[in-house]
């Protein structure tokens, strides 16, 4: 059973158990959050498809760990300007762990 889910914008596809990796939460770890956006819903032999989204379906997730991805530099240059910059970024992430699928 798998359900495609959209929080923060962004579309997932949660198994029971799954880690997944999304945008900062601001939430303690270990808290349980239910996401009521879910896409699509399917059993293995049943799909319900949400218009937008499946009525009464959610995901119940657990808030792992926070971490923040790998530096990633950005360099920009003009030519004959004596023009560059050099910019790093690191991007906050959760982990969550997907607990349950929860149909209507």
């Amino acid at each position: 059973m798998y359900a495609l889910v959209e929080y923060k914008g962004k579309q997932y596809k949660a198994e029971k158990g799954a880690l997944l990796t999304v945008d900062k939460i601001d939430a303690e770890k270990g808290s349980k959050i239910d996401v009521d956006t879910v896409l699509l819903v399917s059993d293995g032999e049943k799909v319900s498809l949400g218009t937008p989204y499946v009525k009464g379906a959610k995901v119940q997730i657990v808030v792992e760990d926070s971490f923040r991805d790998k530096k990633i530099l950005v360099f920009k240059y003009k030519s004959k300007k004596d023009y560059h910059r050099l910019h790093g970024h690191r991007q906050h992430y959760t982990h969550v762990r997907v607990e349950d699928i929860v149909t209507a």
